[in-house]
């Protein structure tokens, strides 16, 4: 999903394409018979189609290939890449042209940018290009945030952003199991029980009618050291698929449940114990940012609701610290206690700050020390803000 920050017209464009492999181009055939009062009309304009196969036109598969239209679905760790362009429509020379992309996940905001150093100009009909990736580690919305901000030839500072949003709901679990035996075994079963948070939708069998066939054939004879995999999906449950803070930490998905018979129709079963899969690592502590504005003036202070998040299993006492650095200033007191918070518990903090510098702001010189265990821990780049001066350009 796409959704335009700014309504006044830009003197650049930005483009946002994800990396994919194309797909088949594919189209539906109409055909009739000669006899038909079409007569030959189908069939020309099927061979003058340039994306239907010469001489065999009624294949729905064609040549050309089809670039993705939209993000698509992302799984669990799959590798997202994105292209980004930035175009210069006008017949302007636009100065300091920054571009920064950040992905918001429901825990983290990651800068993905290969550079945060500004552009000197762009000239007309030229372009800013930038290839992405991320290794995504989580589970629920993520939102890629594209901000552009530049300064026009007559000294005016501009600024907007695009947002594009796709979801990783799904997890998927693949089993090996090999027949150690020195004779051949009958599987009788093979079946993922899933957590109370997950459903599963098993992946072994091919639709063939009404009835699903087992890839494996009718006959499921596992030889002797022969091994096959099983593949499983997970998908969480309605009731916890909002809940975004509660499926991150979970880590326990299901058990496997295996029964077979040897070749004398013994039966045996095996049940492991609940898998587990690698939940992403979050620190003991995590902060976020709740509410904070597009476009702050220079020099004006502005409110930002900050969440933070015990993510041990832990009671901890914390006491937050406020950093100034070179362009962000922090209001109020700096070292005050927040009290404890208990595991899985958060509070909402709401903060006051101002800049000093115009542009695009990274807000950053948060520190939190956990007084039970003498552990700090330091926020940097938690978000980027757009900094203008509210005046004219020569009082700036």
């Amino acid at each position: 999903m796409e959704v335009n920050q700014a309504k006044q017209e830009h003197l650049l464009a930005l483009k946002v394409m994800r990396l994919t492999k194309p797909t088949l181009f594919t189209n539906l055939p109409v055909t009739c018979e000669d006899r038909d009062l079409p007569g030959d009309l189908f069939a020309q304009l099927m061979r003058e189609d340039p994306s239907t196969i010469k001489g065999a036109e009624a294949l729905m598969l064609g040549e050309m290939l089809t670039l993705p239209q939209n993000f698509g679905n992302i799984f669990l760790g799959e590798t997202f890449s994105s292209y980004i362009s930035v175009h210069n429509d006008s017949n302007q020379v636009v100065k300091d042209i920054l571009v920064k992309a950040d992905l918001q996940t429901s825990s983290q905001r990651l800068n993905l940018s290969a550079s945060n150093s500004a552009v000197g100009e762009l000239k007309p009909e030229c372009c800013i290009d930038d290839v992405i990736h991320h290794e995504v580690k989580e589970i629920g919305t993520h939102i890629l945030v594209c901000a552009v901000s530049y300064t026009t030839q007559y000294g005016e500072k501009l600024y907007f952003r695009k947002f594009f949003k796709f979801q990783t709901d799904e997890v998927f679990l693949e089993a090996q199991i090999q027949n150690i035996t020195t004779s051949a075994m009958f599987m009788e079963k093979v079946s993922l029980e899933p957590s109370m948070m997950y459903n599963v939708t098993e992946l072994n069998t091919v639709t063939s009618g009404e009835d699903g066939e087992s890839t494996f054939g009718k006959m499921s004879y596992l030889q002797p050291m022969d091994t096959r995999q099983y593949l499983y999906c997970l998908k969480p449950k309605p009731e916890y698929a909002e809940k975004a803070g509660v499926i991150k930490g979970v880590t326990v998905i299901g058990k496997l449940d295996i029964v077979w018979k040897t070749n004398l129709g013994e039966r045996g079963r095996l049940q492991t114990s609940q898998l587990q899969r690698m939940a992403p690592g979050y620190g003991d502590i995590r902060l976020s940012l709740e509410m904070i504005p597009d476009t702050v003036n220079l020099e004006e202070p502005f409110d930002i609701i900050c969440k933070i998040t015990n993510c041990s299993e832990r009671t901890m006492d914390l006491v937050l610290e406020m950093c100034n650095t070179r362009s962000i200033h922090w209001c109020g007191v700096s070292g005050r206690q927040l009290g404890k918070l208990s595991p899985g518990a958060f509070l909402s903090l709401p903060l006051i700050l101002l800049s000093s510098v115009q542009g695009l702001q990274s807000i950053s010189g948060l520190r939190l020390t956990d007084t039970f265990l003498k552990r700090t821990y330091e926020y940097d780049d938690i978000a980027q803000v757009c900094v203008v001066c509210p005046y004219t350009n020569n009082e700036c």
